[in-house]
């Protein structure tokens, strides 16, 4: 599930990009008892956004969601070109108390309501996709919500 910390941070466009990812609509999932939710946590690389992802990363790291395995924080640019050191300099903060965290440039196509397509996406947005999917396919998670690597 790709989980989004405030509005307009992208899970949309993130979960239109692989189809049998799906949206949270900005809230941590409610799985059914025993089960646990992998969540991919999307926001801006704007001030707002960033300090959204790290109170969510901070409320998943406290163990108010004990029953969501986050799998990292995408990060996607508010706007072209890069970021001023002090958004930087929190980016790697809040990315730095989540599991993983990936970087994405910005989308001009996005932006003007272009479908996301994987063929047509920045070299960092295909990475994206094929890191999660290894980590989809090659994690497990124990009784005590520790992810481990499925034998092959």
């Amino acid at each position: 599930m790709v989980g989004g910390a405030h509005g307009g941070a992208g899970e949309s466009t993130l979960s239109a990009l692989v189809p049998e990812w799906r949206g949270g609509g900005h809230c941590w999932p409610r799985p059914p008892d025993n089960e646990r939710a992998r969540v991919v946590l999307v926001s801006r690389s704007s001030a707002y956004g960033l300090q959204a992802a790290q109170s969510a990363a901070t409320q998943w790291a406290a163990g108010a969601v004990p029953y969501v395995e986050l799998l990292g924080l995408v990060i996607i640019a508010d706007a072209p070109g890069r970021l001023p050191r002090p958004l930087r300099d929190l980016a790697q903060v809040v990315g730095g108390g989540v599991p993983r965290a990936w970087q994405l440039p910005w989308v001009e196509a996005w932006r003007l309501g272009e479908p996301p397509e994987q063929t047509e996406s920045p070299r960092a947005v295909r990475r994206l996709i094929k890191d999660l999917h290894l980590l989809i396919n090659t994690t497990d998670v124990d009784a005590d919500g520790v992810g481990k690597r499925k034998e092959h």
